[in-house]
């Protein structure tokens, strides 16, 4: 598995989404992907199902040390209370660390000193390997590298062909960060789009590896695409093995100049 260097971290390129999942479903779905050659498993406290990824991973019987494993924290918690927080993830995972702890959304409410503090302090204390941001903008990321103590690793954020991330990315990289792109497929918006047919057929590709190859071989972009089903686990999996030429990659990238699409808009966050 190819791994992305991040300020100390090395995160798998291909991860394991788990929202909305939840239960046994949740727990099938991590063992299977864990078991299938994954080792990069994403979930949140507010996701929910945190004990059931926890259930998947020990079905899974893969060494924890193997395993990256992220989970997300409120950002309206700080203090004593983002960090209560984090160790009720843990028990929940059932776990003593996880590899990557990241605040989940900008708050509009908790100053960001007070907020990236609490995430400095979790990592000092071992509860977390690295840390890092979701959903940041541009302006939000540099907010926090201005408070922050400790190296922050990722900025997780959705991306897909019908959302152009570019200028993100280049500050997220800018910081030697990783990208790691949510909903990276779009819910399979692009997939009938005659491009991705195309290229599709000229690499014997489904449509959703073309996608989530066009993200991989984009410089510190890494996936975490969701799915419940055994036999898209696998192929999700194998997008990685793809290689897309420049012209292609140009192909695919156009398709933000044709529709523009955000899957998961925030009431208040002042997208880039």
């Amino acid at each position: 598995m190819r791994t992305i260097e991040a300020n100390g971290a090395n995160i798998p390129a291909i991860g394991l989404g788990t929202w909305p999942m939840s239960g046994e479903e949740c727990a099938r779905a991590v063992s299977t992907a864990l078991r299938a050659g994954y080792r990069h498993v994403d979930t949140a406290k507010s996701y929910g199902n945190e004990d059931a990824v926890g259930d998947g991973i020990r079905a899974a019987g893969v060494p924890r040390n193997e395993i990256f494993l992220t989970t997300k924290v409120p950002a309206e918690l700080a203090g004593g209370a983002f960090l209560r927080a984090l160790e009720g993830s843990l028990d929940r995972l059932g776990v003593d660390y996880v590899d990557l702890a990241l605040i989940h959304w900008p708050s509009r409410h908790t100053p960001m000193r007070e907020t990236i503090g609490a995430l400095n302090e979790a990592r000092r204390r071992g509860l977390a390997k690295h840390i890092g941001v979701s959903n940041f903008t541009v302006q939000f990321l540099a907010d926090a590298w201005a408070v922050t103590s400790e190296p922050l690793a990722a900025n997780q954020c959705e991306y897909h062909p019908y959302l152009n991330q570019d200028r993100l990315i280049a500050a997220t990289r800018a910081k030697g960060m990783a990208f790691i792109a949510y909903c990276p497929v779009g819910r399979g918006l692009a997939f009938d789009e005659p491009v991705v047919r195309s290229i599709a057929a000229r690499h014997k590709m489904t449509p959703g590896q073309v996608v989530l190859a066009w993200e991989l071989q984009q410089d510190g972009v890494a996936v975490i695409p969701k799915s419940g089903d055994p036999d898209r686990i696998r192929e999700n999996l194998a997008a990685a093995d793809f290689t897309l030429d420049a012209e292609e990659m140009k192909a695919v990238s156009a398709l933000t100049r044709t529709r523009s699409e955000r899957i998961c808009p925030s009431s208040w966050v002042p997208w880039d």
